[in-house]
């Protein structure tokens, strides 16, 4: 059973930094793709950050708005996926999500809170 358990979320001001994680069960984290989404207030599910490992080979995506502040990674050895998140400016604040299999994106975690102040 794929369970995703996401964590590391909290308040911060602009400028800050957090770290957030994605702890993954239940399935080989060999080949594997791992989406970071987030929701702002009112606001619908936005994609952030994407990593993907096949045949060893590692891809990763961002938003533009998350270009060179937010960076993706991943430890196999811990089945863990993390977001590293710097800069960090008001307007990122929601809700983010970890989820698995795309591109239906089947699995998600339970959601961890940033919250930025000004």
């Amino acid at each position: 059973d794929v369970q995703l358990q996401a964590s590391g979320g909290g308040l911060v001001q602009a400028g800050g930094s957090l770290r957030l994680s994605c702890a993954a069960s239940g399935f080989t984290f060999g080949d594997y793709a791992i989406g970071w989404f987030r929701q702002a207030p009112g606001k619908g599910r936005e994609g952030v950050s994407y990593i993907s490992s096949s045949y060893g080979k590692i891809s990763t995506l961002y938003v533009d708005s998350v270009k060179g502040r937010f960076t993706i990674s991943s430890d196999n050895a811990k089945n863990t996926v993390y977001l590293q998140m710097n800069s960090l400016k008001p307007e990122d604040t929601a809700v983010y999500y970890c989820a698995a299999d795309p591109p239906t994106w089947g699995y998600w975690g339970q959601g961890t809170l940033v919250t930025v102040s000004s």
